[in-house]
């Protein structure tokens, strides 16, 4: 009895120590989108347009190579020097897109603002991942007239996807891998991925077991998804979020074994050792068009979307302040 209850006792610590975050979740009406939020809104569904409104991976090569140049377009306008990790590729090549905003005091300690851009076979990918795209290009807007300690980087990744997704030739994989070569001390890394779906229906949100006991049944929340060993990243991220935000917000720290919790760019950063979570709206566990043709831009919310933006990016100032 005695080896039970302290089995039972073990198991009740872990969970605790999985969903408890600091703050509180946003509940009740949202306020009205500020004049800000609704030009935020439009430029979001722009760019979500541009890039994810047709298949673009592998298996289409030129659509791929459209929704990069978009992006390089869109942070070249932005006035960022725009920079390419190139990656051979049955005899061609694709790339990671990346540009950087020079941190002053604390340069040499970098955040990481990822998310990858090539849609699953078979799927337009609008919010899987354009919402994640569209939300980088504008996070980078957002900020490039701050000043922060830390060194930013906004990364669009390629090949996220099967048959690449986790295996050595994601296009996270290489860039990780390069930061870890590099000796370059990456303090957090963010993976928006699938951001864009929201439900206010009831049972609209299902979860892996046992996380269900814990969370919220209505698909109205963003999530920040960390493993075990990034938890303190988790909490810094998501009190931060809760300070700016007067959105619903729901945080785990859970093992990478847990189905959902190691889905995405964020899990080529924890094979070197860096600390990094997802964000996310939590992909199949809400939304019903997830992998399929009918994953087009119409089905993101924009406002709800504009929202997150803006709560992320007092976030990430806050980080990058080292505050």
């Amino acid at each position: 009895m005695l080896f039970w209850l302290t089995v039972a006792a073990a198991i009740a610590l872990l969970l605790w120590y999985m969903v408890k975050v600091p703050g509180i979740s946003y509940t009740g009406a949202l306020e009205p989108l500020t004049a800000e939020e609704k030009l935020l809104a439009d430029r979001l569904g722009r760019h979500v347009g541009a890039i994810a409104s047709r298949e673009h991976n592998f298996m289409h090569p030129v659509a791929l190579e459209a929704a990069a140049r978009y992006i390089e377009t869109a942070f070249e306008d932005l006035g960022y020097g725009v920079a390419a990790q190139r990656i051979p590729r049955d005899g061609t090549e694709v790339r990671n897109i990346e540009i950087e905003l020079s941190g002053g005091a604390r340069a040499k300690e970098i955040i990481v603002v990822g998310a990858h851009y090539d849609s699953v076979v078979g799927a337009v990918g609008a919010n899987d991942n354009g919402s994640g795209v569209a939300a980088l290009i504008e996070l980078a807007r957002l900020l490039r007239e701050s000043k922060p300690a830390r060194s930013v980087r906004f990364v669009a990744f390629v090949d996220e996807e099967p048959p690449f997704y986790h295996g050595d030739q994601m296009g996270s994989r290489f860039y990780a891998r390069r930061s870890k070569a590099r000796g370059e001390n990456i303090v957090a890394m963010f993976s928006l991925e699938t951001i864009g779906y929201y439900s206010d229906e009831l049972d609209s949100q299902r979860y892996p077991f046992p996380l269900s006991f814990f969370y919220p049944k209505t698909g109205n929340f963003i999530a920040f998804v960390s493993n075990l060993s990034s938890r303190a990243l988790l909490h810094e991220v998501i009190a931060g979020f809760r300070r700016h935000a007067r959105f619903p917000s729901e945080g785990a720290a859970a093992p990478a074994l847990l189905p959902g919790v190691d889905w995405s760019d964020h899990w080529s950063f924890w094979k070197e050792g860096y600390p990094a979570l997802m964000v996310t709206d939590t992909a199949l566990y809400r939304y019903p068009h997830y992998h399929t043709m009918q994953d087009t831009p119409d089905k993101v919310d924009y406002e709800r979307l504009a929202r997150v933006v803006t709560g992320l990016n007092g976030m990430l100032r806050d980080l990058a302040q080292g505050e």
